[in-house]
């Protein structure tokens, strides 16, 4: 055994030669077609979305990071205005907040799950408040019940943030 050696921090190799021959199908496509950006592929990425999740429209963009901040921003809110998000995250959900011109209000999460829970939220909800996102990690998705049924009381808006 090398100590020496380095630990990859993240391999998908597996994973990705049971999908080789799709992925370099749908990469050879793309690259004859020169459709890098907006072609048809991501119409048809967009068109399958919607209709999965029962929408009229999807629109995909590069990052969840712009998913949030485009989301945030189309809120309307005045600058300033809080959204409350869990205290345990990956940076960029405060920063969207932060980005968009409003501040993060950051809420304890749940020990277990490291999510957070409506009973964290709402003592911090204020006459500042318009949003709470919640960001589901490692595979553990937030008790979104109480937190839809908070927001709907409090006439907050509610994002999720499922990139993890």
């Amino acid at each position: 055994m090398n100590l020496d050696a380095p630990i990859p921090f993240f391999d998908l190799t597996e994973q990705h030669e049971t999908l080789r021959a799709d992925l370099d199908r749908a990469m050879k496509g793309v690259l004859d077609a020169n459709s890098f950006i907006m072609g048809p592929e991501v119409e048809e990425f967009e068109r399958e979305v919607a209709d999965w999740l029962g929408v009229k429209h999807a629109v995909s963009v590069a990052s969840g990071t712009d998913a949030l901040l485009i989301t945030l921003k189309a809120l309307g809110a005045k600058p300033g205005s809080e959204v409350i998000v869990p205290a345990f995250t990956f940076f960029a959900s405060a920063g969207a907040v932060s980005n968009a011109g409003l501040t993060p209000v950051f809420c304890d999460v749940d020990p277990l799950s490291f999510n957070m829970t409506a009973e964290s939220v709402e003592p911090l909800v204020t006459g500042k408040t318009v949003a709470i996102m919640a960001v589901h990690l490692f595979g553990q998705t937030a008790e979104m019940d109480s937190i839809v049924d908070l927001a709907s009381r409090r006439h907050l808006f509610l994002l999720e943030d499922c990139a993890q």
